[in-house]
């Protein structure tokens, strides 16, 4: 199908969102409130870190404030690959933490789990199936880092499978796959919207006090309370926990170290029983392609599939604006990759189209850090791979507000910060010429040119 054709009839809105399942908004807040801690934003930092608040300490008094709705931003607009990795995969954790790696890895996946009880605890319905995820090699040249991969994989033990050009097709058949890993514990597939209101049930049923519309415009520490100004109304606290990802920080200094990089999806229609059968997929797997610029995709209740990815956008000047979440030259090229790898799938057009803004840092996974005299926590910079790890954030931000000297807190991944981007105009400069570096390194079999292998020698090691 032509790519126009098949986004001709697409909804401008994130299919997860577009439900009469949402839930009502809460009330704002109105007036002054008091609270042991606050919590700032209703994203899946917030939501969690909300919720174990109350679970570590069921009579502290916990206000969690969201500018818009619970899950509007990059909780409700992802793919809902719920990972293991707290490092933004396990090649990226072996550059930065080689020493931390096996504690990492291991961490990661007891989060995993902790996540699935605590979702058969509460009852949060959001469709988790532990699928796991292949990765798929589309180029010869993947498969030689796939194949680099399998060996550190299985020196620390991990659970994958390699698949040959036949094994792969017979779990999704594409006529572009090589060759792939399937891992087969550390991902599942969620509703990523129907997660946060999920959780946004079980902490209003611990007693955790959420108003949402509530956006907190300013921060002020008298030296006792930390206080938090809304358009109508202060929350005070003694402590507060900051999981407000990319969007103005009320925490200047993080601005440094974070930029706002849009990603885009889209969603087809249902699929036929015999579409399906064409394409196989009995596992229901998340796949993910293996080139700097990549697609990732995955099943949805009802089998339709979404299709996300490969074009990775910092809009010059890191300003966040809505009209930035639609983009038509990026949907036409990813209906068209859709096509190229499914082309039996010709007659399945779109049914939504959307966008988000996703918060970047340079070693592409989370950084945390205390001010205020250890008084105000955060955890930022999951570069979209957040919906798993941020549950662990949450819990390092509330043993950083404790105190305690945890193995969480411990890792050099939570004492050590990013190195911060330039300021405009050069950061907007140095990002371009990456992107661009990275797509040539695509077309070329891989090869990074020098400002690649520069960038990898300073521990920046852009790849996607």
């Amino acid at each position: 199908m032509d790519p126009l054709k098949a986004l001709a009839d697409a909804e401008r809105k994130p299919y997860w969102l577009d439900t009469p399942a949402r839930p009502e908004p809460l009330k704002r807040l109105i007036g002054n409130t008091r609270a042991d801690l606050v919590v700032v934003g209703g994203g899946f930092s917030g939501l969690w870190t909300a919720l174990m608040a109350k679970e570590r300490d069921p009579g502290q008094d916990v206000v969690l404030l969201e500018g818009r709705r619970i899950g509007w931003a990059a909780t409700g607009r992802n793919g809902g690959f719920c990972m293991a990795t707290l490092t933004h995969g396990l090649a990226n954790g072996l550059d930065r933490w080689p020493q931390d790696i096996d504690r990492l890895e291991r961490m990661g996946v007891e989060n995993l789990d902790e996540i699935e009880q605590t979702l058969r605890r509460y009852g949060v319905d959001c469709s988790f199936e532990r699928t796991g995820e292949l990765h798929v090699a589309t180029e010869p040249w993947q498969l030689d880092d796939l194949a680099e991969h399998l060996d550190l994989i299985q020196d620390l033990g991990l659970d994958y499978v390699p698949l040959d050009q036949e094994q792969v097709r017979a779990e999704v058949d594409s006529p572009t796959y090589l060759g792939g890993l399937w891992e087969r514990s550390g991902c599942a597939m969620v509703d990523p919207a129907r997660l946060a209101w999920g959780l946004r049930e079980a902490c209003l049923k611990v007693g955790v006090r959420i108003y949402e519309r509530s956006p907190v415009r300013s921060l002020d520490d008298n030296g006792v309370t930390i206080d938090l100004r809304t358009p109508y109304g202060v929350a005070r606290a003694g402590k507060v926990a900051l999981g407000t990802g990319v969007f103005p920080p009320l925490l200047k200094r993080l601005k440094h170290f974070l930029v706002p990089v849009y990603d885009y999806a889209l969603m087809t229609e249902p699929m036929s029983e015999a579409q399906l059968a064409s394409v196989g997929w009995h596992n229901r797997q998340g796949v993910g392609d293996s080139g700097n610029q990549f697609h990732y995709y995955r099943l949805t209740d009802d089998n339709r599939i979404l299709w996300g990815g490969y074009d990775a956008v910092y809009y010059n000047g890191g300003k966040v604006k809505e009209e930035y979440d639609q983009r038509d030259e990026t949907f036409v090229k990813l209906a068209g990759h859709f096509y190229d790898t499914f082309p039996q799938l010709s007659e399945l057009s779109f049914t939504h189209r959307w966008g988000g803004v996703i918060d970047t840092c340079s070693r592409f996974s989370a950084f945390y850090g205390q001010a205020h005299g250890g008084r105000l926590a955060y955890a930022v910079g999951y570069t979209g791979m957040g919906v798993g790890a941020t549950r662990f954030g949450a819990n390092v931000m509330l043993d950083l507000l404790s105190g305690e000297r945890t193995e969480r807190t411990e890792l050099a991944m939570v004492r050590e910060k990013p190195i911060p981007f330039p300021p405009e105009p050069v950061r907007s400069g140095v990002i371009q010429f990456t992107r661009w570096s990275i797509a040539q390194a695509d077309q070329h079999q891989g090869r990074r040119n020098l400002w690649l292998r520069t960038l990898d020698r300073m521990g920046l090691g852009f790849d996607s």
